[in-house]
Formats: structure tokens, sequence, C-alpha cells
């Protein structure tokens, strides 16, 4: 499959963030002496830095709005009053003739090497049949659509289906057990579940209509379930439709159907993080917030955007990603700028028989990929397997890497780099630009990322995002440059949670992000109190140094999360969700898990287990803890090791002290991280002291 000849071969490529600040030069007469002066506007002038993101990406409504940012305020910020629009709307722009003539929306493959292509005419027909038909099963604007489906293009049309009808979208993906799904699904109610009959993971498929099954008997909302058909199984399955009955419609009113306006804030989906307590935490966030967000995150900063360049007209983006990870959202935002979305639905790293970690670059090869992104520790494992590029086809086209999930460790950059430079040939290409971001599902963007005409540096990201007013706090609540501290943002962007579902006086939502910093704490990025009007500042959970030693350069180094969620390899789950399946078992009185993945070293993550009296940590039961996690979570999650202990360290009020824990195995000393006067248990940390100065000494061997 070759690339479309509209990439000329002596094309001269402008970097997406330069068109746009030639036309603030031209539009708006503002010039910047550097990006630290652009990005101190974005971070002051919020009125007049998000008008001109709308303007500039001619973002369409059929009234205007009353005001850029009504409420300035965290929570509770109002943003675009008046206005209307639609996530599916901003996509389906681009099958009009002009643009769409010869390109394809939707490039897939998978584990069996069947490839599919969907093209912007047949992607609208699709979401506009799909979405009649929900529509005519009674689906109405805030309904939920629940999906357990994998990376496949049926599942790119179930959403824009859904967001077209102002129906709200949740996925998961076929990977998760049915205990971590109905945890999720259970809290937000859907109306429709569309599921499929299994998936293909590594040379194996795996069927999951006994799965999909337990989520409809769990879920009484469920008014219908709609099957998709991924494995070609022919089992009946009672009062459901088959997906190539709902999309199969082609007539006049499929023609004629266009996606509903919508108010700014109304709910697009419902994404989940998790913290350290409780059921993960169902994020709603509205559709103009992820357009606006989303189209400056891949445009001006990921230097993607069709529509917008046209010497990069035909060029494809790949982020390799599951339904279950937040860049799946940010993979599909690729549409909305026009770009061919290029997806892959399998194991990048082959099996475990015959393991493989140059899948996706013969994938991106064969099909002219121009940006490929995939987490971290994706590049780490190439390294470690010696891929050798030069021996997986023509990556010419490829100009970028795109890297998020956990720290790139310097090492991982340098060998991709010096790969890049070897076989290197087009004249897209100098060094291959590493565009490393940092964010989260919690807002659905990210904070910290690339900037093409900035310099590189391994293993740090190039600087922090327009209109996110990032700063690293110390521990008395204060900005420091070249110093680790607390990343926070300090300005509302359009992207943060309308709300969480079930938290109707917002206790949760503030608890999750602005309970640390209380109204007026902190100061402006540009310098000045912050008013209390203002609300609470985003504490977001990560290690963040801004510049370097020096406190020079725009830089930024992540360091891994300050607190104990686990975030591994790029996915996040809560702790408690593995204790619910840990603890399940009769054997198990008590456990914790701590993730150390930290500043590019490889994620190593402990359980530590207290057993019933006269019970042993045997072969066989290491084996049910670990397919315990495997069967309700995901593979994932399964840790690196587990250890019987006679205690876990909890406070007086009994919370397990999984951060102070994970602190000192990162080597911070035991006096620094925990204070023994706020425990109920004292001397269990006798054993974890022991463990980690065991675990250091053979580190440092």
């Amino acid at each position: 499959m070759n690339a479309p000849d509209t990439i000329a071969a002596t094309a001269v490529r402008v970097p997406q963030i330069r068109r746009y600040q030639n036309w603030l030069r031209d539009t708006r007469g503002l010039q910047f002496a550097d990006y630290r002066a652009l990005w101190t506007w974005s971070t002051t002038d919020l009125d007049a830095f998000w008008q001109s993101i709308w303007d500039y990406f001619d973002i369409q409504s059929p009234t205007p709005h009353r005001a850029v940012l009504a409420k300035n305020a965290m929570p509770g910020a109002v943003w675009f009053p008046g206005a209307q629009l639609n996530y599916a709307r901003q996509v389906l722009r681009h099958a009009e003739p002009a643009h769409a003539a010869g390109l394809p929306a939707l490039i897939s493959e998978n584990e069996k090497g069947q490839v599919r292509e969907l093209s912007w005419p047949e992607l609208k027909r699709q979401v506009a049949a799909l979405a009649l038909h929900l529509r005519a099963q009674g689906v109405q604007p805030g309904d939920k659509v629940a999906a357990y489906l994998p990376n496949i293009p049926e599942t790119i049309v179930a959403f824009l289906a859904t967001a077209s009808i102002g129906a709200v979208w949740s996925v998961c993906a076929p990977d998760m057990g049915s205990h971590a799904v109905l945890d999720r699904f259970k809290q937000i109610e859907p109306k429709v579940l569309i599921a499929c009959d299994g998936v293909t993971w590594a040379g194996r498929d795996i069927d999951r209509l006994g799965v999909v099954q337990e989520l409809r008997a769990a879920l009484p909302s469920v008014q219908q379930l709609i099957v998709y058909r991924n494995l070609g199984s022919r089992a009946a399955i009672e009062g459901s439709t088959d997906w190539a009955d709902a999309v199969a419609r082609d007539d006049a009113e499929t023609a004629a159907f266009e996606p509903l306006w919508l108010p700014f804030d109304h709910p697009v989906w419902v994404v989940y993080s998790s913290g350290t307590t409780g059921l993960p935490k169902p994020i709603v966030h509205g559709h103009g917030g992820m357009i606006l967000v989303m189209m400056m995150l891949g445009c001006l900063h990921n230097d993607i955007g069709c529509s917008y360049a046209p010497e990069t007209l035909g060029e494809r983006y790949h982020w390799y990603s599951s339904t279950g990870w937040v860049m799946w959202n940010a993979q599909i935002a690729g549409l909305m700028t026009g770009t061919t979305c290029v997806i892959f639905d399998g194991s990048p790293g082959g099996s475990r028989d015959a393991p493989d970690w140059s899948v996706l670059w013969r994938f991106a090869a064969r099909h002219q990929v121009s940006f490929l992104g995939a987490g971290a520790a994706f590049y780490a494992n190439c390294m470690k397997a010696g891929v050798d590029l030069a021996a997986c086809g023509d990556l010419s086209r490829l100009w970028a890497i795109g890297t998020t999930g956990s720290p790139l460790a310097a090492e991982v950059q340098q060998w991709g780099t010096e790969q890049f430079r070897r076989i290197s040939s087009g004249p897209l290409q100098d060094d291959i630009w590493w565009c490393n971001i940092s964010g989260g599902t919690d807002f659905c963007g990210a904070f910290i990322g690339g900037h093409r005409e900035l310099p590189q540096q391994p293993g740090v990201m190039q600087c922090r995002m327009l209109g996110a007013a990032v700063e690293a706090w110390n521990d008395a609540g204060e900005p420091v440059i070249g110093q680790v501290g607390e990343l926070v943002c300090t300005q509302p962007i359009p992207s943060m949670p309308l709300y969480l579902v079930n938290d109707p006086d917002g206790a949760r939502y503030k608890a999750s992000y602005f309970e640390m910093y209380p109204p007026g704490h902190g100061r402006k990025p540009g310098g000045g109190d912050l008013p209390k009007e203002a609300g609470s500042v985003w504490r977001h959970g990560d290690w963040l140094r801004v510049g370097d030693e020096n406190g020079q350069g725009e830089w930024c180094v992540i360091y891994g999360r300050s607190d104990a969620t686990i975030n591994r390899h790029g996915l996040r789950m809560g702790t408690s969700e593995i204790y619910s399946a840990v603890e399940s078992i009769p054997e198990v009185l008590d456990s914790m898990v701590v993730d150390l993945e930290y500043l590019g070293r490889e994620s190593y993550m402990p359980l530590f287990v207290v057993l019933r009296p006269g019970v042993t940590l045997d072969d066989a039961l290491r084996q049910r803890l670990q397919n315990a996690i495997r069967s309700a979570l995901s593979p994932r999650f399964v840790p690196d090791d587990i250890f019987q202990v006679a205690e876990i360290p909890r406070t007086l009020s009994g919370k397990k002290q999984e951060l102070p824990i994970k602190k000192l195995l990162l080597g911070q000393p035991l006096e620094k991280v925990v204070n023994r006067e706020a425990m109920a248990n004292p001397a269990s940390l006798v054993w974890y002291e022991e463990f980690a100065r065991q675990r250091a000494q053979a580190q440092g061997a």
C-alpha cells in the first residue's frame, strides 16, 4: 500500500506551531521572542489564547458564545457559554469531497494480517447508519452507550455515532475481566452495550462471549446489546443485534443525517481514572473541551493535521493503544484535523512463544506511517530485544516518534535516534523527532509535550503545553525551577472534567485533584497571588522538574507518580482494584502493592500479602494470586514479585501506607517518609526497611 502522491518528494514541511505563530502575527499582531513568552501569554491571557485556538481551527457554531472563560475557577470553570458544537461533526466535516478524495480516514490491521481501509464517505455513512439505529432504539441525548471492544474501526464508528446524537460514550478493552469492567459500567448505567465476540492477542483467539453475557446480566439498565463478530462467531445471542445489521442502512435519511448541535459542555464520554481507594473514578468530559484541547495538542504540539498544512495532506498517524487507555482517545482525535489514522489491533511484542518487537515497525513501514506513537516501555523493549529498524521495511515517511505513559530513559531515546540516523534518507528527516508527552486520563490531554522547533535532549520533554499553567511546587507550595516538585496546574483548561458520575456535591472530584492546595494557594504563572475566588490548584500526582539543574531551558522531566496509583506501562489502575482481586482468595488476610516505575527505570511492582495462620506462600498459591489479578483486571497488572509478610503498615485510621513504602523502596530514608507516631503498627516497618536495604544492595551490585 503506497503513500499518496500528495506528499511531494521535495516538500518543505513548515511545523504546525510555526504556522500558528505566523497566523497570530498576521491576524492578531502578536509576536513572541521565544517559546517561554508564547507559553506565558497562553497561560495568563486565557481569553485571548483560547479564542485564538477557536478561530485558528475554524470551530463552527450556529450560535455565538457570550464569553470565552465566563467563570475562571477550579473546579467549576465555565467555557464558551452559548456555543454549540459536536465532536462527530468536527470529524465528519472532512468527509467533504475536497478533502476526502482518494484519502482513507482509517487504515487498520490485526495480528492475522487482515488490512481494511475506511474512506471518509464510508465512515460518515456507517456513523449515520448506527446513529439512526441507536435513535430508533430510544437512545436520547445524555443516555450512556458502553462498549467492550478492541482497537478496530468499528469502535471508532460506534463512538462517533454515539457522540453524534448526544449520547455519552464509555469503552473498556476486552483484555479486562468482567469484575473490572462491571466496576466501571455499573456506575454509569448504560442503556446500550456494544461488544465483541472475542479478540486475537499474541497469536491466540480469546473468546469473550461468556464475559459479554455476564456483563449484560449484571447491567439491568442495558436495553439493547449489539454484537460485533470480531472472531466470526455464529453463536446465537438472544435479544441481540448483529453489528452488520445495525450499520447496513444506506438510504436518503442516512445521506442527510447530521450530528446534533450541542452545548459546549455537553458530555461526550466517561473515562476512568483509578485512585488508591474505592471504585474507579468515572470522569465526564465535554464535547467542546475535547475538541479544543485535542486539536491544539494534536496539531500544534504533535505536529499532525492535514487540514491545516497543504504539504502534509496524506500523512498518516498511529499511536499504539488499547481502547482502555486514554491514548485511544488521542489517536482518534487525529480525525478531527483530517489526518488518516492507522490503527493496529494486537500484541506489539509478538507472542510468548515467538516474541517479536519489530511488529509495529514493520506495520508502520507497510502503511507508510508518518507519526508513530507508543508507550515508553515499548521502545525500551525494542532496545533490549535488539530490533534492527533497517530490517523492518521502508520507514522513510516516518518523521516523528511519540512516547508517553511513563518516563522515557535517555539511553532508549539515544538508541532510537542512532537507528534512524543509519536508515535516514528522506527529505522529511533529519534527526528523528521524539515527541515525548505526559498528561492523563483525568483531563484527557497533556501538560508536557513536544515542540517541533525546540532543541531535543534524550530522556526529557521539550516544553509545557500551550494553555497549561503547569509548575513544579515544593512542599511549601512554592513554584521551583530546576528542582523536583509536585506537578500542579494553576489555571483551568477546557478539557478538565465536567464532573464525576455519582458525585452530586463534587466532593470526590475536589478530593481527587484540589484537596492539597486549597483556594488562594499559589501564584499566577506571570506573577502575583492567585485570588481565592479562582478556586483551588490542580494537583496531578506526578513529580516534575522544569528546566535543567540550573533552571535553564524549557525542558521538563517527569519522575513518576507522587501518589500510590499504579501506572503500569502507561495504564493506570487503582490499588483498591488489585486488593479486591487478591483478597477474594480465602488464604489472604491483607495485601499491599506498590509500583516502583520511576524516571525511566524498568517498572517493578511487588505485591505483599499477609496469609492466614499456617498458610505459606508456595508456587501454587502464587499462581492463584496471579490468575486472580489476570482474570479480574488484566495481565498487565500481574505483579513482578509476591512476598509473604507478617503485617501491612497502616495508619492510626487504618489506611495502608502505600506511598511511604513506595518512597522507602525508591531509596528515601525511612524517617523522611513516615511518621511512626501516626501508625497503628510501627514495628511492621522493620521488615520493609530491611527489604529496601537488600534491594538497594542488589541494584548496586
